[in-house]
C-alpha cells in the first residue's frame, strides 16, 4: 500500500511541476543566445552529446571553434562526429565511449582522456534518462540515481585536476550541470537513495535531479574555499521535445503528442542556456547559479541545505569509492 501511495505522490509532484513549466513556456519566448566569443584553443567534454540537446550543445560549441569531445555509449557517436565535421570545416570534434551507468567505464574514459594530454576548459554533464522501469546499474545502483547523478559525480571529480590546471584567474574552467524543474518535487532520503523500500520512477528521476543541484552547490563552495579557477553552474532546460519523454505513462504520452510542437522547446532552444553557461563572457568567474531560460532563478529551498549537501557528498564518495575529494 505504501509503495503505491509513494508512486502516486511522486507522479502527482512530477506532473504538477511539468504543468507549471508548460504554462510558463506558453506565455514566454525561449531564451535567444547572444553572440558568443570564439573559443579558440578551448576543449570541452559533453556527455550524451549524440542526440537531442547534447547534440545541439556539441554542435554549437564546435561552431565557436572549441575542440569538443562527445562522451556517449551510443554506436551513433562516430556518425554524429562525421555529421558535425561536414557542417563545420576544420572543426575539432571526436567521440569517446562513455557509459555513465558503469563506474568502471567512467574511470576508463577519464584515463583515456588524460592519456591524450588535452586540457579541459568546459565539462557539460548533460546525459540522462527519465522514467525508466526499475533497473540497476552495473554496480547495483538504482538507474536514475546511478546514471544521472553518481556517474556524473565520479566523472566530475576525476576530471577536477585537469579542469583546475586548465583554468586561471579571469579565465576559469567551467562545469555545467543539467538539472530539471522536477527537482522542486524531489525528495532525498539518505537512508534509501536506491529506492529499495518503495520505488517510483517519477520519484527516482526527481531525486537524481535534486542530487545534481546539491552536488553542484557543494562542489562550488569547495572550489571557492581553495581558490581554484573553476566555476560550477546548473541549468534547467525546460520541457524539451526529446526522446527523454518517450517513457511517459500511457495517458500522459497521448496528451503530449499533440501539444509537444506547440508547448515544448526544440532541442536547440533547450540547449541554449547550457551553451550560454559554457561560453558567455558575462558569466566569467560566476558560479553557484541555477539558470532557467537564460536567467538566474531560485532552486528549491532544500537544495540550499548545506548540511544535506555535505552529507550527500560524503555518502556519494563512499558509494563510488572516491578516497580523495
Amino acid at each position: 500500500m505504501w509503495r503505491f501511495l509513494h508512486f502516486i505522490l511522486g507522479f502527482i509532484r512530477l506532473y504538477l511541476d511539468g504543468v507549471k513549466v508548460l504554462i510558463y513556456q506558453l506565455f514566454n519566448e525561449s531564451f535567444t543566445l547572444p553572440d558568443l566569443p570564439k573559443q579558440n584553443g578551448k576543449v570541452a567534454i559533453v556527455t550524451g552529446g549524440t542526440r537531442g540537446m547534447g547534440y545541439e550543445i556539441s554542435r554549437h560549441l564546435v561552431s565557436l571553434r572549441m575542440h569538443v569531445v562527445i562522451g556517449n555509449e551510443e554506436d551513433e557517436g562516430l556518425s554524429v562526429v562525421k555529421k558535425i565535421q561536414e557542417e563545420f570545416s576544420q572543426s575539432k570534434v571526436e567521440f569517446m565511449y562513455l557509459d555513465l551507468a558503469s563506474l568502471t567505464s567512467v574511470r576508463q574514459f577519464v584515463q583515456r582522456y588524460k592519456a591524450k594530454g588535452l586540457p579541459l576548459h568546459v565539462l557539460i554533464n548533460n546525459a540522462g534518462i527519465m522514467l525508466v522501469s526499475e533497473r540497476r546499474t552495473e554496480e547495483g545502483f538504482e538507474l536514475h540515481f546511478g546514471l544521472n547523478y553518481l556517474g556524473h559525480f565520479l566523472l566530475t571529480n576525476l576530471l577536477l585536476g585537469v579542469l583546475k590546471k586548465s583554468g586561471k584567474p579571469g579565465k576559469c574552467s567551467r562545469i555545467v550541470i543539467m538539472s530539471s524543474a522536477t527537482h522542486y518535487g524531489g525528495r532525498l532520503s539518505l537512508e534509501d537513495l536506491q529506492g529499495r523500500k518503495c520505488y517510483s520512477a517519477h520519484g527516482a528521476y526527481a531525486q537524481s535531479k535534486l542530487a545534481l543541484l546539491l552536488f553542484s552547490y557543494h562542489l562550488q563552495d569547495k572550489l571557492w574555499a581553495k581558490g581554484d579557477p573553476v566555476t560550477v553552474n546548473t541549468v534547467d532546460p525546460g520541457m524539451v521535445d526529446t526522446a527523454l519523454y518517450d517513457n511517459l505513462c500511457g495517458p500522459a504520452q497521448l496528451a503530449k503528442r499533440p501539444f509537444a510542437k506547440l508547448l515544448f522547446r526544440t532541442p536547440a532552444e533547450g540547449a541554449s542556456t547550457a551553451i550560454y553557461a559554457a561560453a558567455a563572457s558575462e558569466l566569467e568567474g560566476i558560479g553557484r547559479l541555477y539558470l532557467y531560460n537564460g536567467r538566474k532563478t531560485e532552486s528549491s529551498a532544500i537544495s540550499y541545505d548545506e548540511q544535506l549537501q555535505a552529507r550527500l557528498w560524503k555518502e556519494s564518495c563512499a558509494l563510488v569509492v572516491l578516497l580523495k575529494a
